[in-house]
């Protein structure tokens, strides 16, 4: 069922974020995204000539990580090619902190506490829970049990789909499933 119809309105910004997930050559995993913001309004900015014309990207960022079947990121690579102050491309570099991180229970955690604040970027910092989802989208279903593995306890309990207790698990990945009169009451809060 779509949204209700809206009452009438006018655009005033678009942000668009565009991801995709890649089988390279070498069988490991691209996962990409990208995040542009768009007014439809002249945007006044000392540090781009005065002024964002509508149009135009305020925001332009990407990012590039790469796994393997393990979830494993072996490389991390972003770039802002669209900023409203010049000094915003230069934390793209921090991002390789990422390399030797693990997709799974807790990485989420885990990126805050290696680029939250200034330590990163608020926006590529927003891309990063919507690569993880992207590269188990990509990665899953998968023949190889490594990723089925990952892919499952990465998913395990994130939603009431894939609630431990749920008949979507007890089918599909029976080795995690535990019927709700079994799982202590701590845990099912």
């Amino acid at each position: 069922m779509p949204l209700s119809r809206p009452v009438r309105r006018a655009t005033h910004h678009n942000r668009l974020v565009n991801c995709n997930g890649y089988l390279r050559e070498d069988g490991l995993w691209d996962i990409e995204a990208q995040m542009t913001d768009i007014k439809t309004h002249d945007v006044d900015n000392p540090e781009r000539g005065g002024h964002v014309p509508a149009g135009e990207a305020f925001h332009d960022l990407s990012i590039r990580i790469t796994l393997d079947t393990t979830l494993l990121i072996r490389e991390a690579e972003a770039c802002i090619d669209r900023a409203p102050f010049r000094m915003c491309g230069r934390i793209g570099s921090a991002f390789r902190k990422l390399e030797g991180t693990r997709i799974g229970p807790g990485w989420q955690r885990q990126c805050k506490e290696l680029l939250g604040g200034v330590e990163g970027c608020t926006h590529m910092n927003e891309l990063l829970p919507v690569l993880a989802t992207t590269a188990i989208q990509t990665m899953w279903p998968s023949s190889d049990k490594n990723v089925l593995a990952e892919g499952a306890k990465f998913m395990l309990n994130t939603c009431h789909t894939w609630g431990q207790s749920s008949d979507m698990v007890k089918q599909y990945i029976p080795e995690h499933y535990q019927a709700a009169d079994l799982i202590p009451v701590e845990e099912q809060q």
